[in-house]
């Protein structure tokens, strides 16, 4: 292995250069994996032929990862390693990585050894063939019901509401072309929505089904929980996507159906004022208070919630993301 990873070291100081592959992995204690992983990537890089570099994104780890990973920058000189001030998130981390990055072609990869390396050149091969964006599929997982039963329920409703036929949207492993990266805004959770605002932008995704390795040190850091927010931040990646530049389509949907539902209840006051003779009194009171909340309260929430989304967006800053602690290599 010593020998791979010398031959694997001398292709990527060309990568000092110009890349043309870079290898973003973000992990979050994972002493046990680094190691192998690096041996593993070492091992199949060699065989690309293509320059490269390698940057690990410790995102706050607690455990002995950054000392491993400072162990391996030591021995291979295509690697660099980016150390967070805390936890920020996944996002935060490839973001990290992304802006660090400068190869042509981006590899994201989980740090767990679930993601198999030699698969690299798989994708390549996809990209190589026209593709702008390649996503992993893992068909046959081994992971828990906990993790693999909500995310079937969180794949199947955003594949039918984006119509992006994509089985398994959160996959880690995925393949990018530079202009990619340097066209999405990234914040919060949103790295699992890059499939669909790539599609949104008119890139061109493709799916390759990958082989998924059972968890062998640590353990999972998502479970069913984040199924919540993911679907939070799915409603955001919708409007962005839908309706950030004709913001009528939904605020004016959501007007006229409110207005509509007071005009119902006004009417309603109205058959009762002039039809019947009956007096809006008292008994009437809460309907009536109702007809202007309809058309007051509801749209000026969700109003201020959307058009704060909107000025998130355009506001938004990578920097403002994430903190780096210190570089290595």
């Amino acid at each position: 292995m010593d020998a791979v990873v010398e031959r694997a070291a001398s292709v990527g100081v060309e990568a000092k250069l110009a890349p043309q592959l870079s290898i973003v992995v973000p992990v979050l204690d994972e002493e046990g994996s680094v190691e192998e992983l690096h041996g593993e990537l070492a091992a199949a890089l060699s065989d690309v032929g293509r320059t490269y570099e390698i940057i690990f994104v410790d995102d706050g780890s607690t455990d002995q990862t950054l000392t491993r990973l400072a162990d391996i920058v030591d021995i291979d000189r295509s690697v660099r390693v980016i150390s967070l001030r805390r936890r920020f998130g996944k996002t935060a981390a490839l973001v990290a990585g992304f802006r660090e990055s400068t190869g042509a072609i981006v590899i994201t990869m989980d740090g767990d050894l679930q993601d198999d390396p030699a698969e690299i050149s798989r994708f390549l091969a996809v990209l190589d063939g026209g593709s702008d964006l390649v996503v992993g599929w893992k068909r046959e997982r081994h992971d828990p019901a906990t993790k693999t039963v909500p995310s079937r329920v969180f794949n199947g409703v955003v594949r039918r509401a984006s119509g992006v036929s994509i089985h398994d949207f959160n996959c880690g492993f995925k393949a990018y072309r530079r202009e990619i990266l340097d066209d999405l805004r990234l914040y919060g959770d949103m790295h699992r929505f890059i499939p669909v605002m790539a599609a949104w932008k008119g890139y061109r995704v493709a799916e390759l089904e990958v082989h998924h390795r059972a968890r062998r040190f640590g353990r999972s850091k998502f479970g069913a929980a984040r199924m919540v927010s993911g679907m939070f931040d799915f409603v955001r990646v919708l409007f962005l996507t839908r309706f950030m530049q004709k913001p009528l389509q939904l605020f004016g949907g959501t007007g006229i159906l409110l207005f509509l539902a007071g005009l119902g209840c006004g009417a309603y006051l109205a058959l009762l004022k002039f039809a019947y003779g009956q007096s809006i009194g008292v008994a009437h009171l809460p309907l009536l208070l109702l007809t202007v909340l309809l058309v007051l309260f509801g749209a000026l929430l969700f109003a201020i919630g959307l058009i704060g989304e909107m000025q998130r967006h355009i506001g938004y800053r990578p920097a403002d993301e994430y903190s780096v602690k210190r570089r290595l290599g």
